[in-house]
């Protein structure tokens, strides 16, 4: 995955809401008892343990050494990897893929895609779901517009249903079922969005002086507030690519 800095205290502390939508993928993946599964970008492993909770053995990987070793802390019966999903070298070992608001900061997804075709048995299947096309557009418009000319590019890869299933049949899947669609997500408490930006898109302001951060990012808020605000607070223009596809 990409270079993003993780803060897991931040993330279990407002952002649980990665893990509470995951809920219903787990559903979707319906593993078994005495399945071998991979969780791919499993953040600080709570639903690691969910899939665990149903008898299968699972492995937790993800990218950043924080969220790793604040997995390993939530639960360490569990065993957690610290592993890009792009660069694993897993042969014929799972019977699943679960991954949940991860693949999008993957930006290298051929590589990805066929890392996680080679790490399944014959058979075997991938669930997933993460950011696709138009994901978050309102907000990293409104940063790149405060941020002046020349913004770096985007940490995120988010891709349409062709191009990601077109990318999984490449590498040798066969995708079952693909949808996006949009769900807008509430963010907890009164600084939500300043939470938020500061926990996922923050790299974008580490490009200013630090002096100039507070009034760009103060920019961003105010031109989000009527977009992305209402009676009950702030939410994310999130739209999510859920998929499920199978080794043949």
């Amino acid at each position: 995955m990409n270079a993003q800095n993780w803060d897991a205290e931040l993330y279990e502390a407002r952002h649980s809401f990665v893990w509470q939508f995951g809920k219903g993928l787990i559903e979707l993946l319906n593993p078994q008892p005495g399945e071998r599964i991979l969780d791919i970008g499993c953040g600080t492993g709570q639903l690691t343990a969910q899939i665990a909770e149903s008898g299968a053995t699972v492995l937790g990987l993800d990218s950043s050494p924080a969220m790793i070793g604040q997995a390993r802390q939530n639960y360490p019966k569990l065993q957690f990897v610290l592993e890009s999903a792009d660069a694993m070298r897993y042969e014929n070992e799972f019977d699943a893929l679960f991954s949940n608001a991860a693949l999008h900061w993957v930006l290298n997804a051929q590589s990805a895609a066929q890392a996680m075709h080679r790490s399944l048995r014959k058979g075997g299947r991938l669930v997933a779901e993460f950011g696709g096309r138009g994901n978050i557009q309102a907000i990293e418009t409104a940063i790149i517009a405060a941020l002046g000319p020349n913004p770096p590019p985007s940490n995120n890869y988010f891709p349409s249903i062709p191009e990601y299933t077109a990318l999984l049949e490449q590498a040798g899947f066969e995708v079952r079922f693909a949808e996006l669609y949009p769900r807008p997500t509430p963010l907890e408490g009164e600084n939500g969005m300043e939470n938020w930006i500061r926990q996922f898109k923050w790299f974008y302001f580490e490009t200013l002086p630090a002096t100039d951060r507070p009034k760009a990012l103060a920019k961003v808020l105010e031109s989000l507030a009527p977009i992305l605000k209402n009676e009950k607070g702030w939410f994310a223009d999130y739209k999510r690519l859920r998929l499920i596809a199978r080794k043949p």
